[in-house]
């Protein structure tokens, strides 16, 4: 018991160095980066001037083209990972102080379902990087997708697995549209102008991810209903899907500024993010 007690304090004292704080705000940096890549793209297409409606996985490709790419996908390696991480030690250590009712609980299970999504995303920018896997659409997805849905209770599953995403998004959206946005970091000398201005960018870049959060996880559950494993599940298709909508271009072009917004956001969280052990 005492060893595990010592395993745990340990654990908890190393959640909370200099160093998991400056990984975290790396994390934060790439994640937004990522967002702003996929925006701006998007921005593009729905202003009819070229770019492309990408996944995360697409959008790191694009960064690792640019000059220095390869440098580039290095930085963006170490903030997946470092984000994911972030995830662990939001879920177990519980630095927002979610605590331990159903509802504290419930959101520390999704920080971890973020890490684990996060790992993933670090995953296939390694494989990129290596050469491993060189394809940056949803094919991965739908052969794990295909995979799955072969298994007994597959289809269940895949199904269950739509609704939590769709449910994941819907919640976003409430977030995003709620007054009471909870930030994941502090602010510090803002005037209250500039902390509106940056909680607004929140708000509404997590209300746009949530929408597309929202259509993926449709896209899944439609592909379970239909027993379709071919089912393009990613961002890239919810943004297509949205595309193609009555008025989708400026749903679209609402979307896309909305993921730039969250990018920014996210770049901000880079720059105030402190670590606190306590409230």
């Amino acid at each position: 018991m005492n060893t595990a007690n010592s395993v745990k304090r340990t654990a908890r004292q190393a959640a909370f160095t200099p160093l998991m704080e400056t990984l975290t705000r790396i994390g934060f940096g790439v994640r937004g980066l990522i967002y702003i890549t996929m925006g701006l793209l998007a921005t593009q297409v729905a202003a009819g001037k070229g770019g492309a409606l990408t996944s995360p996985q697409a959008a790191i490709a694009a960064i690792g083209r640019q000059p220095a790419g390869s440098i580039l996908l290095w930085v963006v390696l170490v903030g997946l990972i470092s984000y994911a991480l972030w995830g662990v030690v939001r879920a177990l250590f519980d630095p927002l102080h979610k605590g331990n009712d159903s509802k504290g609980l419930l959101a520390r299970f999704g920080f971890l379902v973020s890490a684990a999504g996060y790992a993933i995303l670090a995953w296939s920018t390694y494989s990129y990087i290596t050469g491993i896997g060189q394809k940056t659409n949803g094919s991965q997805t739908e052969k794990v997708v295909a995979s799955i849905m072969a298994m007994p209770w597959g289809r269940w599953a895949i199904g269950i697995l739509g609704l939590i995403v769709l449910a994941v998004g819907l919640y976003q959206i409430y977030q995003g549209l709620s007054a009471h946005f909870d930030r994941q970091f502090r602010p510090y000398a803002l005037t209250r102008e500039e902390t509106k201005l940056v909680t607004d960018a929140g708000r509404f870049g997590t209300a746009a991810r949530g929408v597309v959060f929202a259509v993926v996880g449709g896209l899944i559950s439609l592909g379970a209903y239909q027993a379709n494993p071919r089912q393009p599940v990613g961002m890239d298709t919810a943004l297509a899907t949205l595309m193609h909508q009555p008025y989708g271009i400026w749903l679209l072009g609402i979307v896309a500024l909305g993921l730039i917004a969250f990018g920014l956001y996210s770049m901000l969280g880079a720059a105030w993010f402190r670590l606190r052990n306590r409230p």
